[in-house]
């Protein structure tokens, strides 16, 4: 299935210095635009634009020094063109150009800025991360392990589903069958089902996704 081509932020081998940088600090980073972004809008027009236009900025060029190239950044830019578009020209038409550039600079700082760390982390990496951030909500029930697992899972699935809508569209067009709405939903629904199975099996097969016995805790 061709879903396995289509991933999303897949992490990009490389020895940058952004690649060395410890997750901690990288997620860090990460909060620290996306709060400069959200904030800066409640300072004057010219001030939120500046930091806005800075922080921007300052995303692409750690893009540009961990190695993704300019290619990795369209795309992560042009996935959701159509979107900035929109939002653009109705920002544009409320509140003039200075606001319109200052949404769309911080939605695109935020979105590369997670690109950055995603594609500059190894995914068991960014998974330990994960598990050790939900490890204090132990205490309340939560098993860090299995939300790591189901957030592993999430990241093997969506890209298959993608390609699995990927594949059946083609065919469908090969067919003559592409305004069939059964024809190119039917064969997903049964190839979804199909893996989700087989991941259930895969799991059960090693004793994983089942919940520990009270006793054994």
């Amino acid at each position: 299935m061709r879903g396995h081509a289509f991933m999303v932020a897949g992490y990009v081998p490389g020895e940058s210095i952004v690649h060395r940088t410890r997750l901690g600090l990288k997620a860090l980073l990460l909060l620290l635009v996306a709060v400069l972004c959200l904030a800066s809008p409640a300072l004057s027009p010219e001030f939120s634009v500046g930091i806005t236009t800075a922080t921007l900025i300052l995303v692409v060029i750690g893009h540009v020094v961990a190695g993704l190239g300019w290619q990795r950044l369209w795309r992560a830019v042009r996935l959701m063109l159509i979107f900035l578009i929109l939002i653009a020209a109705y920002q544009w038409w409320q509140f003039g150009p200075l606001i319109a550039w200052q949404v769309i600079a911080a939605i695109v700082a935020t979105v590369l800025a997670s690109n950055v760390l995603t594609s500059t982390t190894p995914v068991d990496t960014l998974l330990d991360g994960l598990a050790a951030l939900v490890r204090p909500l132990r205490r309340f029930g939560a098993d860090p392990e299995r939300f790591s697992l189901t957030v592993a899972l999430m990241l093997r699935s969506i890209p298959y589903v993608i390609g699995a809508f990927a594949d059946v569209r083609d065919a469908a067009r090969a067919r003559g069958l592409e305004r069939n709405l059964v024809a190119r939903s039917l064969p997903v629904v049964i190839s979804t089902v199909a893996y989700a199975r087989a991941t259930g099996d895969a799991l059960a097969a090693r004793g994983l996704g089942d919940p520990e016995p009270p006793e054994a805790r």
